[in-house]
């Protein structure tokens, strides 16, 4: 009987390609990964991986075997739901991953709405972005994570997943309601404005200035943040201008001037988990709940639309 354990360390290899990335995933030290994977090609009696230069890479036997054990990991997680909702057990602790906005607006009426129903279950949640979440999702850590997209983006889908839409975000321009960058009637008009971006490389970041230089203008980046909070806090104060998801306007922007922009750019929150725990009570309730706290977000009516 193969060790399953050893098997998920052979997929982690596959799937990371080096002994100390699995190591530093499975907070193991590479030559405990070394050895247990050692261990499997003993039993197995078959050549699973060979070195290459200072690396070692899988045979063609070891990714068979690897893409095998995949397969058996989903089967396990799928019988174990199945178990689960034959019990008609929603319970057990579900480990989620999210990145800041849907933990600010909303995570905490999610977890209220499964108090209620369901509270025998607990639910523990991890900031982390979306590339750090899915690493967390595939290495086990997380049962499930929630994502988003951004318009003309590339559409995050990965192997042994299960993702499912939450809900459509409208993007805002927040512009103070006082000096010079609170009456402006267009995006051409912010070419001069100091802005609070998110950081170059990151997903908003990407869209936020992608979106402004198809609009003729090259942002001046004052404030380099990921935390969409700060930068509402430096519109508020006079020193910026940002952009801002809906989820976030109806309880935060306060002392601002939100306003739609051209085109009405929306981007998409959803959930992941891998696909073998899809139909699991557990997660069944908590996307549920998501959405029924996505339903309770309320956008704010009645907003001017600058001109492009």
């Amino acid at each position: 009987m193969l060790s399953l354990h050893r098997l998920f360390l052979l997929h982690e290899l596959h799937r990371l390609e080096t002994m100390s990335a699995v190591a530093q995933a499975h907070s193991m030290s590479p030559s405990a990964v070394s050895q247990q994977l050692s261990q499997l090609e003993r039993e197995t009696k078959v050549t699973l991986f060979e070195q290459a230069g200072r690396r070692v890479v899988l045979t063609d036997s070891g990714v068979r075997l690897a893409r095998r054990a995949e397969d058996m990991l989903g089967l396990l997680e799928s019988a174990e739901g199945e178990l689960k909702e034959a019990q008609g057990d929603v319970g057990g602790v579900l480990r989620v991953a999210s990145f800041q906005t849907p933990l600010i607006a909303l995570a905490p009426a999610a977890i209220s709405v499964l108090e209620q129903r369901h509270p025998q279950l607990r639910i523990e949640l991890a900031q982390r972005e979306v590339e750090g979440a899915y690493e967390g999702l595939l290495a086990h850590r997380f049962e499930v994570i929630l994502g988003e997209d951004y318009p003309g983006g590339q559409r995050v889908v990965r192997r042994g997943t299960d993702r499912e839409g939450l809900l459509r975000d409208p993007m805002l321009l927040v512009l103070p309601d006082h000096g010079p960058w609170s009456r402006v009637r267009s995006v051409a008009e912010l070419a001069d404005a100091p802005w609070a971006l998110d950081p170059e490389g990151a997903r908003t970041g990407i869209w936020e200035r992608t979106y402004l230089r198809s609009a003729g203008v090259e942002p001046w980046v004052r404030f380099d943040t990921p935390d969409p909070l700060l930068q509402v806090h430096l519109v508020r104060s006079g020193h910026a201008v940002a952009f801002v998801p809906g989820i976030i306007a109806s309880e935060h922007l306060g002392g601002t001037r939100p306003v739609r922009l051209p085109g009405d750019p929306h981007r998409s929150l959803y959930t992941a988990a891998r696909a073998g725990a899809a139909s699991h009570p557990s997660l069944l309730a908590f996307r549920a709940a998501l959405l029924e706290a996505g339903g309770m977000v309320t956008e704010l009516q009645g907003l001017e639309r600058l001109a492009g």
